[in-house]
C-alpha cells in the first residue's frame, strides 16, 4: 500500500501562484498543508476556494525556522515540501507515486529544478544543477537553522534522487527580485559578522567580478542569452553586496563605539562643571 503524503506549501502573498501549485500537487497529496506567514493579498481566499487544504499561520522569522515549525504539523510520515512558485509535472507525480508505492529505501530525495527567470527557461548560468531535498520523512528531517537557502539535513547515504525536474518559476520582475535581494544580503552579512567575519578590501574588489565571470563564462551563462547576462550580473552584484553590507555593519559598529567613547569622556566634564 502506498504511503500517504502530506504536501506542505510555505507561502506569503502568493495569489499569482497558489492555485496552480495546489492543482499540481493534488495527485500525490493525502493532505495539503498551506503554511502562511501573513499574506495580505488574496492568497488565503484562493486557498479557501480551492478547497481541501488545511491552513496554518505564523510570523516568518527565516526560511529554516518557518519550515521546521510546519514539518511536525504534518499528519503523514512522508512530506513533499513545495514552494508556491514551483509545480509538479505529470512525470514527476508518477515518479513520486512509484517511490511511495513501495517501502522507500531512503529518508529523503533530491529533486532537480527547471528554473525560469521572468518567463525564460534558464539552462546554464550556474542553475543547471540546482537541486533541493523536497520528498522526505517527517520525523528525521529538519532544515539547518541558518540562512534563507538552508537545506534538509540528512546523511548523504540516506538521500536518493528523482529523475524528473520540477519547474520553478522564480522572479517575474525586478520589483519582485530586489526585496528578496536586500533581505538575503542583509541576513548573510549579519550571520557572518556575528561569527567574527570582518570586511576585506580584496573581497570587496574581487568577489563580484569573480562571481560574474564564473556564472557567465565557466557556467556558460552566455548560452542563456540576455537572461543569462542579467543573471550573471545579478550574481556578481549579489556577491559584492554581501561584502559591502559586511563593511556597512563594521562601520556602524565603529561609529557606535566612537559615540560611546565620546559619551564616556564627556561624563567627567559634566560632573566637574
Amino acid at each position: 500500500m502506498a504511503a500517504p503524503i502530506t504536501v506542505i506549501i510555505p507561502c506569503k502573498d502568493e495569489a499569482v501562484n497558489i492555485a496552480d501549485c495546489i492543482a499540481s500537487v493534488r495527485p500525490i497529496a493525502a493532505e495539503i498543508l498551506v503554511a502562511d506567514s501573513g499574506s495580505s493579498d488574496e492568497t488565503l481566499e484562493i486557498v479557501a476556494r480551492a478547497g481541501g487544504c488545511r491552513v496554518i499561520e505564523r510570523e516568518y522569522v527565516d526560511s529554516a525556522n518557518f519550515k521546521n515549525w510546519a514539518i511536525p504539523q504534518a499528519t503523514h510520515e512522508w512530506i513533499f515540501l513545495i514552494d508556491a512558485d514551483e509545480r509538479l509535472t505529470p512525470e514527476l507525480v508518477a515518479e513520486i507515486q512509484a517511490i511511495v508505492a513501495r517501502a522507500p529505501e531512503k529518508d529523503g530525495y533530491w529533486v532537480y529544478r527547471a528554473n525560469y527567470f521572468m518567463g525564460k527557461r534558464i539552462r546554464f548560468s550556474g542553475w543547471q544543477n540546482d537541486r533541493v531535498i523536497r520528498l522526505f520523512r517527517r520525523d528525521v528531517s529538519r532544515y539547518e537553522d541558518i540562512l534563507d537557502h538552508s537545506e534538509v539535513q540528512l546523511a548523504p547515504e540516506r538521500v536518493g534522487r528523482l529523475r524528473h525536474r520540477m519547474p520553478h518559476f522564480t522572479y517575474r520582475s525586478y520589483d519582485q527580485y530586489f526585496p528578496k535581494f536586500h533581505r538575503y544580503t542583509k541576513r548573510s552579512a549579519a550571520f557572518r559578522y556575528s561569527r567574527g567575519r570582518r570586511p576585506s578590501g580584496l573581497q570587496l574588489l574581487l568577489r563580484g567580478p569573480f562571481r560574474f565571470l564564473r556564472s557567465y563564462i565557466l557556467k556558460l551563462g552566455f548560452l542563456d542569452g540576455l537572461a543569462g547576462l542579467q543573471l550573471s550580473v545579478l550574481s556578481g552584484f549579489y556577491s559584492y553586496m554581501k561584502e559591502a553590507r559586511l563593511w556597512e555593519l563594521d562601520q556602524q559598529a565603529r561609529l557606535d563605539r566612537h559615540r560611546a567613547s565620546e559619551a564616556d569622556c564627556s561624563e567627567p566634564q559634566r560632573r566637574a562643571a
